[in-house]
C-alpha cells in the first residue's frame, strides 16, 4: 500500500532524476525506484497534472514517455534533487556511524560521514548525541579475527549457537565478507558442513579459530541479498492469515507480508509466510483481542487452547 504522501515524495525525486539524465528508459527508471513500469507510468501521468509558477506562471510540466524513453522539460523549479530532512540526515548518520564500528577500512565511511555532516549542518547535531554501540567487545574481537582471515585468505573453524538446538554446532567456514544487517554483525561464508553459503551472527559464535588452511570459496558461491533484510519467506513456508484490529495494524508494517487488505472499521487482513508458526502464536496471545488467527485452522486452535489455559490460571 503506497500512501499519497509516499507517492508525492517519489514523484518529487523522479522528476530531478529524469531531468539530470536528459533521457531515461522506462525500465531503468522503474528499476531505480523499485517499482513496476505500470506504477511508473501512473506517476508520470500524475506529473502531467502539476502546474508550477516557473518558468512562467502556472506552467504545466511537459513530459513524454513515448517509445519507452522518458523526457521531462519545463520543470526547472523542482529539477534540483531533494535535500535530506533533519530526521533523514540524522538516521543516515546514525547508520553510518554504526557501520564505522565494524573492523575494516573505515576511511571511505569516515569521508562520507564528514560530507553529510557538512551538508546537513544543524541537522547533524542530533545524530551526534546518539551513542552507537554495535554488539559487544567480544563481537569486535571476533570481527577483527575474521578480518585477518579474510585478508590472509584463511579458513575458519567456529563453534556456533543456534536457538532451538540443544547443543552448539562446529563447522569449518571459508569466509567471504563481514556485513551489518539490522544492527547486527554477520559473517558470510561457504560452510563446509552445509556445502552452501551461510550467515553466522557474531554474537552467537562461541569460539573461532583461524586455520592454517587456504580458504577455497567455490566459483558458484554467491553473496546473499540482504538489502530487504534477512527474512525471506518461501513458497514452502506455512501460510498464515491474520485479522488485525486498528491498534494492531503495526504488525502488517513490522513483519514482511505477502498481502495486506483493508477489512473495514480500521481492521486489516494480513497474509504472511513463516517456516515456524510458534512466534505467530506468541504474537497472537500478546495482542489478545486486537488480533485473530484465521488460518491455518490448526494454529488458530493452538492459540485458543493456549489462551484458555492462561485464563484458567486466574479462576
Amino acid at each position: 500500500m503506497v500512501t499519497s504522501a509516499e507517492r508525492l515524495r517519489r514523484l518529487l525525486a523522479l522528476v530531478p532524476y529524469v531531468v539530470s539524465r536528459k533521457v531515461v528508459s522506462l525500465s531503468e527508471a522503474a528499476a531505480a525506484f523499485g517499482m513496476t513500469e505500470r506504477e511508473l507510468i501512473d506517476d508520470l501521468n500524475l506529473a502531467w497534472c502539476v502546474e508550477l509558477k516557473a518558468p512562467e506562471p502556472y506552467c504545466p510540466i511537459d513530459l513524454s514517455y513515448e517509445g519507452g524513453e522518458i523526457t521531462v522539460s519545463q520543470a526547472e523549479s523542482i529539477a534540483r534533487p531533494l535535500r535530506l530532512a533533519a530526521d533523514e540526515a540524522s538516521a543516515l548518520l546514525v547508520a553510518l556511524r554504526m557501520l564505522a564500528e565494524v573492523p575494516a577500512d573505515g576511511s571511505a565511511v569516515g569521508r562520507l560521514i564528514a560530507k553529510i555532516e557538512g551538508a546537513a549542518g544543524a541537522s547533524a547535531a542530533a545524530s551526534s548525541q546518539v551513542m552507537i554501540q554495535v554488539d559487544s567487545q567480544n563481537v569486535r574481537g571476533l570481527a577483527a579475527k575474521i578480518s585477518t582471515a579474510l585478508g590472509a585468505g584463511r579458513r575458519l573453524h567456529l563453534r556456533h549457537y543456534v536457538p532451538g538446538r540443544a547443543a552448539p554446532t562446529e563447522r569449518d567456514v571459508d569466509p567471504m565478507r563481514l556485513l551489518v544487517v539490522e544492527g547486527r554483525t554477520y559473517l558470510e561464508g561457504w560452510c563446509r558442513r552445509a556445502e552452501g553459503v551461510r550467515l553466522f551472527r557474531l554474537d552467537r559464535i562461541l569460539d573461532l579459530d583461524v586455520l592454517d588452511v587456504p580458504a577455497e570459496v567455490p566459483a558458484e558461491a554467491e553473496h546473499k541479498d540482504v538489502d530487504a533484510g534477512l527474512f525471506r519467506p518461501s513458497e514452502s513456508d506455512e501460510r498464515v492469515e491474520l485479522e488485525l484490529a486498528a491498534d494492531a495494524r503495526w504488525v502488517a508494517e513490522y513483519y514482511p507480508c505477502e498481502s495486506v487488505t483493508e477489512a473495514g472499521e480500521g481492521r486489516l487482513r494480513a497474509v504472511l509466510r513463516t517456516p515456524d508458526t510458534s512466534w505467530v502464536r506468541r504474537l497472537a496471545l500478546r495482542l489478545g483481542e486486537d488480533a485473530r488467527v484465521l488460518a491455518p485452522a490448526a494454529l488458530a486452535d493452538e492459540v485458543r487452547a493456549a489462551a484458555a489455559e492462561a485464563l484458567a490460571l486466574y479462576t
